[in-house]
């Protein structure tokens, strides 16, 4: 097996380390504070390529590999947590549209996604409806050439600057997941509302509610066949669940670095803390815990790369990797003292930030049913 990256995805990593140490460190707690969505970086983003990794060629993306995506991702958590929502809310886009939607579909909106001009949010989660994602109420009645969309979209990343979702709502009488079909909605059409949700972190992401009282889409907008929705979601949370899984990495690597370097200058009883064991050793254990869990989501974008099946790692890394950096962030904040709890230093944004990925793609609790359905057969499923 071969444990390195291509020269591409080397030179890769390199640029966006940079960008992101020039562009987006600088400027986080601004945007956290204010509640700025950062469009103009997230169009440096798009310019870099970084929003249509997985996007079509001939659509203006880069058809990458989903490994590339997840180092990508991984650097862009290290100066900018929120700003890897909009790689994964753009990549997600650009593999459904590419792969389900009409001609009509792709030249309209891939092309601005992947350079950042349009945001495409993804609208699956329900006000009743969090974990059992095949139990949706919104409907899409099929009349004429149009659907008809009526319904309520609950904790949208997103939701309040995005110009388009892909919806995912109940068509037709068959239960359950085989009654699920996506579409693509623009946000500006009537009945359309917006509601802004006040996030505990990532205050640039704009979480929102969507309500759609009637809303008319041409028949076109639909993303692949009725019915097929919720599997296009699932093979789509497979991934993306992996690379939320980096994203978290990012935020606590940098954090364990920037800990490692103040513990070697800051100085107690005569010594520096690095010196002292209480210290050293949960750093120790944090990077041996870190460097795991990154390797096992290389693992998992590998075999999703090489067309093996990878839902037990994604799930695995999706409950590990968001609580492990937690704990990792927290400890860093607690090792720099009285001025770790002050937004002066980043980790308490961090920790904030990286707590909201605990839900979102699915909890702990959900993962961990995926892991013992992977590794004991449906047998052992509670429902």
């Amino acid at each position: 097996m071969e444990l390195a990256f291509s020269p591409e995805q080397q030179e890769l990593v390199r640029t966006v380390r940079a960008f992101t140490k020039k562009e987006l460190a600088p400027h986080t707690a601004r945007w956290d504070r204010t509640d700025e969505v950062p469009l103009e970086a997230w169009r440096r983003m798009g310019q870099l390529g970084l929003l249509g990794l997985s996007t079509p060629a001939r659509y203006g993306g880069q058809e990458g590999d989903l490994l590339t995506v997840g180092l990508a991702v991984e650097e862009i958590a290290r100066g900018d947590f929120c700003s890897t929502h909009v790689i994964q809310t753009s990549n997600l886009a650009g593999d459904i549209i590419g792969k389900h939607g009409s001609d009509e579909i792709k030249e309209r909106w891939l092309p601005p996604a992947a350079s950042g001009e349009s945001l495409i949010a993804l609208s699956l989660t329900e006000p009743t409806v969090g974990s059992d994602a095949a139990n949706l109420a919104c409907r899409a009645v099929l009349e004429g050439d149009e659907y008809v969309i009526t319904g309520e979209k609950s904790g949208i990343t997103l939701g309040m600057a995005a110009h388009a979702s892909i919806l995912f709502a109940r068509t037709g009488g068959a239960p359950r997941s085989r009654g699920v079909t996506a579409f693509l909605v623009p946000l500006d059409l009537p009945g359309v509302a917006r509601s802004r949700l006040r996030d505990m972190g990532s205050h640039a992401l704009q979480r929102a509610v969507l309500s759609f009282d009637h809303v008319r889409i041409p028949a076109s907008h639909r993303l692949g066949a009725e019915g097929s929705g919720f599997y296009t979601v699932m093979r789509g949370f497979d991934y993306n669940r992996v690379i939320i899984a980096l994203a978290c990495l990012g935020a606590a690597g940098i954090s364990l670095e920037e800990t490692m370097a103040y513990v070697k200058e800051r100085k107690a009883f005569g010594r520096a803390l690095a010196q002292f064991e209480g210290v050293a050793f949960p750093i120790a254990e944090a990077a041996t815990h870190l460097e795991a869990a990154r390797w096992l989501c290389y693992r998992a974008l590998w075999l999703a790369d090489h067309g093996q099946p990878y839902t037990k790692e994604a799930a695995m890394v999706k409950w590990w990797a968001p609580r492990l950096s937690v704990e990792v962030i927290h400890q860093c904040l607690l090792f720099h003292g009285h001025y770790g709890y002050t937004d002066e230093l980043p980790f308490e944004q961090r920790l904030r930030d990286v707590i909201g990925l605990e839900i979102g793609d699915g909890t702990a609790e959900v993962m961990k049913i995926v892991v013992a359905r992977e590794l004991m057969g449906r047998e052992s499923l509670p429902y």
